[in-house]
């Protein structure tokens, strides 16, 4: 009883709250255009030698996995497709994500077959557990690829989807990290997709960098996960882990959440640009998510990894040009 009138007095607070989504473009904003410009310019100057472009220059660790998340994990391994259990918030937020990731693409992409929308793209699904995200992108017509270092977890995924012919043909699994896979890919994936994830990773760093690496020009990055903020302590782990139970004490360290202003300005970093950035809202109630003004917990992010990377001789021109009033008119005009 306790426990529904918390969920009922916290969801009533939540969605009183005043915060605003925003639908970003870097694109069409002079000022975050060029914030983004600079910053990219700032970490490729003393890589660029011998005519050669290198987007990244910060040291990463080159390490996405947290071997106490991989023990969190491990334990739960076999309960992913349990509807009632430890993970059925994320079977009911397919209800947003899948649609999120499908408008999405289909946005940058054009029309696509109908009942098939997604046919022809390859997605990579980072740290896919079970497959609860991955066999609905597959049921759309994509090729997907799920990867998780939990390998039980993979052996249930696996599990699962054998059962059903149609998703034998364009899902599979493979137990390893995303820097495993980021030394041997290279075809390119049209969209990676890392949800619920990045608030379990050892490194953000290293996750930018290898999904800037995997994916083709032009493709997309989707991520859902949760802001740093009180109320994001308060509901998703005072309310969600030991009030309600929804799941097990210990699964997030608040610690690691990331803000969407800090996530939008790590990605620009490595030269990626942000489309959208969506509030989402989980309602214990009913067991639902439902798209929300407030990102103050949870959030959806869609980037895009630009078609055509800087030209050597053009990056070097207009670094030097940066440092001499007068000669870069063309962006400082945009503040």
């Amino acid at each position: 009883m306790y426990s529904s009138k918390f969920a009922r007095l916290a969801f009533g607070l939540l969605a009183k709250s005043t915060f605003i989504t925003r639908n970003v473009s870097s694109k069409g904003n002079p000022l975050r255009s060029l914030y983004s410009w600079t910053v990219c310019q700032h970490h490729r100057q003393n890589q660029l030698s011998n005519g050669l472009t290198r987007l990244n220059v910060r040291t990463v660790s080159q390490n996405t996995v947290d071997p106490a998340e991989v023990r969190k994990f491990q334990a739960m391994a076999s309960k992913w497709w349990d509807l009632q259990g430890e993970f059925a918030a994320l079977h009911s937020m397919n209800e947003l994500r899948v649609p999120f990731i499908r408008d999405n693409l289909l946005n940058v992409h054009g029309v696509r077959p109908l009942g098939k929308p997604l046919t022809g793209l390859r997605i990579m699904d980072v740290g896919c557990g079970g497959g609860l995200l991955s066999e609905p992108l597959g049921r759309l017509g994509a090729d997907v690829l799920g990867i998780d270092p939990v390998e039980d977890s993979v052996r249930t995924a696996e599990l699962h989807s054998s059962y059903d012919p149609e998703l034998r043909k364009r899902v599979r699994y493979q137990a390893c990290s995303l820097e495993d896979l980021a030394e041997e890919e290279v075809e390119g994936f049209h969209a990676v997709v890392a949800s619920e994830v990045v608030e379990h990773l050892a490194d953000l760093d290293a996750f930018a960098s290898f999904c800037q690496q995997v994916l083709k020009p032009g493709g997309s990055l989707f991520i859902t996960t949760i802001n740093k903020t009180k109320l994001s302590y308060v509901f998703g782990i005072v309310a969600a882990e030991q009030l309600l139970r929804i799941i097990p004490s210990g699964t997030h360290d608040w610690d690691k959440f990331i803000s969407p202003e800090d996530l939008e300005r790590l990605l620009e970093s490595f030269g990626f640009y942000v489309e959208a950035i969506r509030g989402m809202m989980y309602n214990p109630l009913t067991g639902a998510w439902s798209w929300q003004q407030s990102t103050a917990i949870n959030y959806a992010l869609h980037a895009v990894k630009p078609k055509e990377e800087p030209q050597p001789d053009r990056v070097w021109a207009e670094s030097e040009n940066l440092g001499e009033p007068g000669r870069a008119t063309s962006h400082s005009g945009a503040i």
